[in-house]
């Protein structure tokens, strides 16, 4: 394990996060907004999850404090403010991982809360892709469901198309 594959590992989840915002650009507001009975309710709190969820754990990786969360709910198509907030993210999570070295991996630099200060950097890395991929999959349900035309994140798919 080094900090290369986790740059690599991360490019793939970066892709199919941006994959996910192109879906959500065809629905409607109200698409976007629907209630869904599963997990985190809608396509819309679905990603505000996910994004919240990254910034949390790379922000505690950093020793920063996470942006301001979007709400949960609202009345207004928020998309762009969204896609800023991802690409934020996004940008972070990159600065990060562009300073980690392999022995950084080892680190459990996470002081607070108590039951988080037991894990190894390299066990957050792999948590936050996965967690992701897992709201990845919901969503493309969802979406499928709302009509949008998804495509499989299977990560061997992103390895055969970026060798």
């Amino acid at each position: 394990m080094n900090a290369d594959a986790f740059h690599h590992f991360y490019n793939y989840h970066f892709a199919e996060n941006r994959k996910i915002l192109e879906h959500v650009s065809v629905l409607t507001f109200e698409q976007f907004t629907q209630k869904v009975d599963y997990s985190r309710g809608s396509v819309r709190e679905q990603i505000v999850h996910l994004i919240d969820a990254e910034d949390v754990w790379i922000s505690e990786l950093r020793g920063a404090q996470p942006a301001e969360p979007l709400p949960e709910t609202t009345d207004a198509d928020d998309r762009d403010a969204i896609r800023a907030l991802w690409d934020e993210v996004e940008q972070n999570t990159r600065a990060y991982l562009a300073g980690l070295q392999d022995e950084q991996l080892f680190f459990k630099p996470i002081t607070d809360p108590e039951e988080d200060k037991n894990l190894i950097v390299w066990q957050v890395l792999l948590h936050i892709v996965n967690h992701a991929t897992d709201h990845r999959a919901q969503l493309l349900r969802a979406l499928h469901d709302l009509g949008v035309d998804t495509k499989s994140q299977d990560y061997i798919f992103y390895v055969y198309e970026n060798p």
